[in-house]
């Protein structure tokens, strides 16, 4: 525990610590509305459009992860435009990952820009964030929590059934189009604190285990942010007292309350059918 406190003294370690309870906390609510959605291959289409705009802010000169934000929400709105509801955006989001992908790898190509420092961005780390970068995820995923709130019934209406949504006089299209930029500038935004490989970690797999024991949308919200949350700090402090890479073992705990929620679900629903 004295060696565990004298680790937290570190700047590095300190924001890194902050940077968890942030997406702890408010990346599981961008997961909630994909899982209930089905549309996990969002995940890829704003990871493959961030890489272009690391690449493209390198290029420019000005900061890759406002840049990527911008394309990421671009690319959101996108798909909202060509497609009814996210779940029949599928088809686009294959489409956009192959050709997103290309163009990132043409730009390095082309301006000479080192794939290796875009990557570097891509993975991410929670040990280099900057107390800016953490802001910046905490704003919008304090905007992004206010939205989900303010509209919380035609937002639950919409995640349960979509087409049950639009004939209920809920704004579907519209609404499908901002839930599909803010996950994308949400996603975006912690790219540079989680990477590539973090991400599940903090957005889908809090919501697989909340769902495992949810009854609503509002309890599946609430337990995916204390799983989230859970899971970061555990994953984290582990990380930190067995000195290992925090990006793995974060992945393995989050894994393992996902588990740990479906393996207790099961004999429950044996005995209540």
């Amino acid at each position: 525990m004295t060696d565990l406190l004298s680790l937290l003294s570190l700047p590095a370690v300190l924001r890194g610590l902050v940077a968890m309870v942030v997406c702890g906390i408010f990346l599981p609510v961008a997961g909630v509305a994909i899982v209930a959605l089905n549309i996990y291959p969002l995940r890829f289409t704003i990871m493959h459009t961030a890489l272009l705009g690391l690449a493209v802010g390198g290029w420019l000169g000005a900061p890759p992860v406002a840049v990527a934000m911008v394309l990421c929400a671009a690319t959101g709105a996108g798909l909202g435009a060509l497609a009814p509801c996210p779940r029949s955006a599928a088809a686009a989001m294959g489409f956009l990952m192959p050709v997103v992908i290309a163009v990132a790898f043409l730009v390095l190509a082309a301006t000479g820009v080192h794939a290796t420092d875009a990557f570097a961005l891509l993975w991410g780390s929670v040990l280099v964030a900057s107390w800016g970068e953490v802001g910046v995820l905490t704003a919008v995923g304090a905007g992004m929590l206010g939205l989900a709130c303010a509209g919380r019934r035609q937002l639950a209406l919409y995640l349960l059934d979509p087409e049950l949504a639009w004939t209920s006089g809920v704004e579907t299209r519209r609404l499908g189009a901002l839930l599909l930029t803010i996950l994308a500038v949400a996603m975006a935004a912690s790219v540079r604190l989680t990477g590539a490989l973090l991400v599940d970690a903090v957005t889908i797999l809090p919501a697989l285990t909340a769902r495992a024991m949810a009854t609503s949308l509002t309890s599946m919200t609430l337990l995916a942010m204390v799983a989230g949350l859970t899971g970061n700090l555990l994953g984290f402090a582990l990380a930190l007292v067995l000195d290992i890479p925090p990006g793995p073992i974060l992945v393995i705990t989050a894994g393992g309350l996902t588990l740990a929620a479906h393996l207790v679900r099961t004999p429950i629903r044996r005995r209540h059918p």
